[in-house]
């Protein structure tokens, strides 16, 4: 099940010159300092003949979400970083890893055929049949998913199946040290299990030769020179023979983890805050096995918009498709690359900060100094490379603009940004044409059905009357920060205390919502005549 070299970008040839270099050895940007523990470790670890190994992990127990996206991302970022630092005299893969071999504990929240999927709860999820209907198991869809948008994006990666490593023998060996070393790793699992738990547990778990499921049995003995573990099997009270190796058995994931590592000798593996314990339990594991546990980075969490954790299973945060409904790939790579040790909120509120966040560091790059460009998301986005972008106006804006006219066409849109910036064009700003795309699809789902205007109060009316007047008067093609002047002598003039109420009463009142741009820059760009005739219609209560 690799992913096929047609399917992923290959990774271009660097060109290190020696400031760059310089530079690169004592960046703070995060992608430096985790490629420098990679270095620091080949120097204690050599691989003479080996690549150094990044690999990132992905269970395809339920639909892949962002933070599926957000481990590669990153980890590609830490790859680049490496190559810089070594001047890419120093090979380098990428492995992203299905653990779908797994057996199917529950049936997800938010897929079809949940019926059917519940007949084949402990099966391994490429034995369980696609409830989508599309691929020859559940696994395989989810894999299918997970490469197609890897393979969109860009990224240079082999994506390895358990299911085929452990039946391929590719694992072999190492499950043969599991079994030799199987009473070492039970004692450093058994201390972190219940009772019950503990008197049961065994690293190998066998796959029913009759039921096909994963066991979770006690082994009743052990064959280390035949290779092989009896059990008693559940369904039938047989005991039963099987060996450890081609796909017999699967490892519990701790245990799993570990031996994947030693086998594949995995230099460098992200893991979520979750996982601390399992990585140091892990690593254990690992030691036994005689390999040495990858570098690491323990990244935060992603939560929804109500702070809980985003599970796969719950379908409770955004997914790949929904971000890139609204946004460039890009825009989410700048999510991810920002303070990966910090909990953030992920929904839909997010993008347009996100977008335009990632216009403006394009925007910024050329102009900046090298370290102060190694800081910069987009360097790592674009592996050092960042397109040249430059917009008249913000994604932000181009939501208001879609906002205030109520209008869902390019047309109009253009119209306006035209009206700001004249030469502007669809094929001279492929960028900014992308965004209108984005902001009407994002205006027609998000903006306009949550549109809820109000009558202004009597003070409120009276500063808009005044500012009405104030924008009659203006000469024509007024800058946006005389426009904005006004906007707030007209706030402090008539009492708003905070200033902000005033600024809130404006959005709430003519754009039905409870925040926008900065207000001068919006007039500027919509239009002088055009705010007033909103302000009168607010007035005139044909918007309320």
């Amino acid at each position: 099940m690799a992913s096929s070299p047609t399917a992923k970008k290959a990774a271009l040839k660097l060109d290190v010159d020696s400031e760059l270099l310089a530079h690169a050895h004592v960046s703070k940007a995060w992608p430096f300092e985790e490629a420098r523990k990679v270095l620091s470790r080949l120097k204690r670890i050599p691989k003479p003949t080996g690549a150094i190994i990044f690999e990132t992990g992905y269970g395809p127990s339920g639909l892949p979400h962002i933070g599926t996206f957000g481990e590669v991302a990153r980890t590609t970022m830490v790859r680049h970083a490496f190559r810089v630092l070594t001047e890419d005299k120093i090979p380098t893969r990428l492995i992203c890893f299905s653990d779908d071999m797994d057996g199917l504990r529950k049936v997800p929240d938010n897929v079809p055929n949940r019926e059917m999927l519940a007949e084949h709860l402990g099966r391994p999820l490429t034995q369980v049949p696609d409830p989508f209907g599309d691929h020859p198991s559940f696994g395989q869809h989810n894999n299918a998913r997970l490469k197609a948008f890897l393979d969109t994006f860009g990224f240079d990666y082999e994506f390895l199946s358990a299911t085929e490593c452990y039946i391929s023998g590719r694992f072999d060996v190492t499950l043969l040290k599991v079994l030799e070393n199987y009473d070492a790793i039970r004692d450093v699992i058994l201390p972190t299990l219940g009772p019950e738990r503990r008197a049961t547990y065994s690293p190998l778990m066998p796959i029913s030769p009759t039921t096909g499921r994963v066991l979770q049995v006690p082994i009743v003995d052990r064959d280390v020179a035949a290779g092989s573990i009896l059990y008693k099997d559940p369904d039938t009270g047989k005991l039963t023979q099987v060996p450890v190796t081609r796909g017999h058995c699967k490892l519990q994931w701790k245990a799993d983890w570990a031996m994947r590592w030693a086998a594949l000798g995995v230099d460098y593996e992200m893991a979520g805050k979750d996982l601390i314990d399992s990585v140091r339990l892990s690593g254990q594991i690992c030691r036994i096995l005689g390999a040495q546990q990858p570098e690491g980075f323990i990244y935060e969490l992603f939560l929804d918009e109500n702070g809980e954790k985003i599970s796969k299973s719950r379908g409770n945060g955004l997914t790949i498709e929904e971000w890139l409904t609204y946004a460039a790939p890009e825009s989410l790579s700048l999510y991810m690359f920002q303070s990966p040790r910090k909990a953030k909120r992920l929904y839909f509120d997010v993008i347009p900060r996100a977008v335009d966040e990632y216009v403006g560091h394009l925007a910024a790059f050329p102009k900046e100094e090298i370290a102060v460009q190694l800081m910069n998301s987009v360097w790592h986005i674009h592996q050092g490379i960042p397109p040249h972008a430059e917009l008249p106006i913000s994604f932000a804006l181009l939501l208001n603009l879609a906002s205030a006219s109520n209008s869902e066409d390019r047309d109009v849109l253009w119209g306006f940004i035209r009206r700001y910036a004249p030469d502007a064009t669809p094929e001279a700003h492929p960028l900014l044409d992308q965004l209108v795309g984005y902001a009407i699809r994002y205006f027609h789902d998000f903006v306009k059905p949550a549109k809820n205007y109000r009558a202004p109060s009597d003070k409120e009316r009276a500063a808009m009357l005044d500012l009405d007047a104030r924008l009659a008067a203006m000469p024509p093609k007024v800058l946006a920060e005389e426009i904005q002047t006004e906007v707030y002598a007209v706030g402090k003039e008539h009492g708003f205390e905070p200033l902000r109420d005033w600024f809130g009463a404006l959005y709430e009142v003519l754009l039905g919502q409870t925040q926008g741009p900065r207000f001068g820059s919006f007039v500027e760009l919509y239009g002088v005549a055009e705010t007033r005739a909103l302000i009168a219609k607010a007035l005139a209560g044909e918007l309320a």
